[in-house]
């Protein structure tokens, strides 16, 4: 017997990590996003040989904060580990977004230890990766996340790490924890197996009737009461209790563009999916005919400052954050509570008396052909933004392969474009719309399509892609076929957009302002070297022949190259740019 066989047969201790990774997996969390370092050495090792978790090499931080955040969307949690300060901080753009839209990311990391801490109060010494503040990663984090911690010792890890992933699942927001470096792999006592469960908040009585009373006062008077559906509903498991809310009570629904998908977009009650503007335009006639909106579970970012301004009085909204009826505010009352009870009040026989159905959705290729650019109308050929979906959704409701994807989306003309996609499956549109963050898409991919068990279908603005065009190594790494579309014109055209909107002008002398102008890359190349599949198109017979081919490549990602004007405007994005 070898040396490293005699070694290898040691029974190894049951460590901090180990007791952190355990949790996880009860969880379902059988993928961790990584980026390794020294001072986290003990929980990579750690989870290198963890059975049921399997390490998810990313190429960088932005990549692996990216891939967790998906992640969490589609599977309920994640956990992402990083190297103290330089990755970390580096890691904080994604966590931020996490955060405002509520995805649950355990970020974990270690810091410099005890011995450490000794030498520079003693020598004054600056370790590395070190701003001078050993606890600075935790300060910072402390902005973002609903819980920070470090430990220094093993000694009530496990009471502190239950705790910090109940808090997690509780408020569905990230945490973030820390050890001395030397503490994740301290000895530790193994947890129950039971998996831990969110806490159960409860409304004061007084409080929730009162508000339930204001907000029926409202629902019952109104001729044409609409209900809006956000991203906080499908993220607290409550779509089964909106979808009974919506058949009890027969209103109609719309859904914000964070929270599309929060049902399967199908039946007689949906409208479509309401982006201010940027909404076909039976979804904006029936909103702006409600004279009661009942929000649930949105988060109202400034896209629907219009709606807010001008319904302010008449809405209904249940969040997070409590509930508010017309002028009315309870703070303590929970959005559950306030679902539940409202669904009693309609099940009761009180039932609002609408019985109508939605508007017909637009037959293809409607709502494509009429929001795309005039410009190019006799050039059928020409790829524009809403030809590129005219021809793709054609190709997945055919084919059937909408239920079988999960799209993913950075801020871009492309994510407002496919607001007006209807028959997408619940959960299957993951977007950084309120967050807004450019090049969300791709990094996003990859935890997307492992969260989910779908095929990833990405479409990314040229300047999105630049910024983490690494992330397509990672999923080459993995042997994931997610496809990456990247909408080529060599601008930021959403930014050009809110600068100055006269730049689409034909003619010479209407130009893009230089900051928006980006470089010319040659994708073919780059999806050779980082190994997935390449394909560029520059017409529409070239995207549909495209389109067949990528259903049949499974083994690999494939970057493919749309080919579109740089002064293509789409109508959603004119009439965005011009409120």
């Amino acid at each position: 017997m070898t040396r490293s066989t005699r070694r290898a047969a040691v029974p190894q201790p049951f460590t901090v990590a180990d007791y952190l990774l355990t949790r996880l997996k009860q969880l379902d969390v059988t993928d961790v996003f990584q980026i390794p370092g020294d001072y986290v050495k003990h929980f990579t090792q750690a989870l290198e040989h963890f059975d049921g978790i399997r390490t998810i090499g990313a190429i960088n931080e932005l990549d692996a904060a990216y891939a967790a955040d998906a992640y969490a969307r589609t599977r309920g949690l994640a956990a992402v580990s990083l190297q103290f300060g330089v990755s970390t901080f580096s890691a904080l753009n994604a966590v931020a977004g996490a955060w405002v839209e509520r995805s649950p990311i355990v970020v974990i990391s270690a810091t410099p230890g005890a011995d450490a801490r000794n030498i520079t109060d003693m020598y004054d010494v600056l370790f590395h990766h070190s701003t001078g503040d050993l606890d600075a990663d935790r300060k910072v984090y402390e902005n973002v996340t609903v819980k920070a911690i470090t430990l220094s010792t093993n000694v009530g890890a496990p009471e502190q790490i239950d705790d910090l992933l109940v808090e997690a699942i509780t408020h569905r927001r990230p945490v973030y924890i820390a050890c001395y470096k030397e503490v994740w792999g301290q000895p530790c006592p193994k947890p129950p197996k039971a998996p831990l469960k969110p806490r159960r908040m409860h409304s004061p009585e007084a409080a929730l009737r009162n508000a339930v009373d204001q907000a029926w006062t409202q629902i019952s008077a109104a001729k044409n009461p609409l209900i809006l559906a956000g991203v906080e509903v499908l993220r607290f498991g409550l779509s089964d209790l909106l979808k009974k809310i919506i058949d009890a009570s027969g209103m109609l629904y719309t859904t914000t563009t964070l929270g599309k998908t929060v049902l399967d977009e199908k039946g007689d009650k949906f409208i479509g999916t309401y982006s201010d503007a940027a909404s076909i335009d039976s979804v904006r006639q029936v909103v702006d005919a409600s004279d009661c909106v009942i929000a649930l579970g949105t988060i109202i970012t400034d896209d629907y400052l219009a709606l807010v301004e001008g319904k302010y009085a008449q809405m209904v909204l249940a969040d997070t954050a409590g509930v508010r009826a017309g002028y009315f505010k309870y703070a303590d009352v929970v959005m559950q509570d306030f679902m539940e009870a409202l669904l009693a009040r309609f099940k009761a026989g009180k039932a609002y008396p609408l019985k109508v159905k939605a508007p017909p959705q637009p037959k293809y290729p409607e709502p494509w052909v009429s929001n795309s650019d005039p410009v190019y109308d006799d050039k059928p050929e020409v790829i524009t933004y809403n030809r590129f979906f005219q021809h793709s959704m054609k190709f997945l409701h055919d084919h059937d392969m909408l239920k079988d994807i999960v799209m993913t989306y950075g801020v871009s003309s492309a994510m407002y474009v496919a607001t007006n996609a209807y028959g997408l499956k619940q959960g299957s549109y993951v977007s950084s719309a309120a967050w807004q963050c450019i090049g969300f898409e791709t990094g996003a991919a990859c935890g997307a399509q492992l969260g989910s068990g779908k095929r990833a279908w990405t479409i990314a603005g040229d300047g999105g892609f630049m910024m983490v065009c690494q992330s397509l190594s990672t999923l080459t790494r993995n042997k994931l076929d997610a496809v990456i579309f990247v909408m080529s014109n060599q601008v930021y055209a959403i930014e050009q957009v809110y600068v100055d909107m006269d730049a689409f002008l034909p003619g010479p002398q209407h130009t893009f302002d230089a900051f928006d102008i980006l470089p010319k890359w040659d994708y073919l190349a780059l999806a050779k070297a980082f190994g997935a599949e390449g394909i560029r198109v520059e017409t529409i017979s070239q995207l549909n022949a495209a389109l067949k081919r990528i259903k049949g490549i499974r083994d690999r990602p494939t970057l493919v190259e749309v080919v579109i004007p740089q002064k293509d405007l789409p109508g959603q994005m004119r009439r965005l740019g011009s409120e």
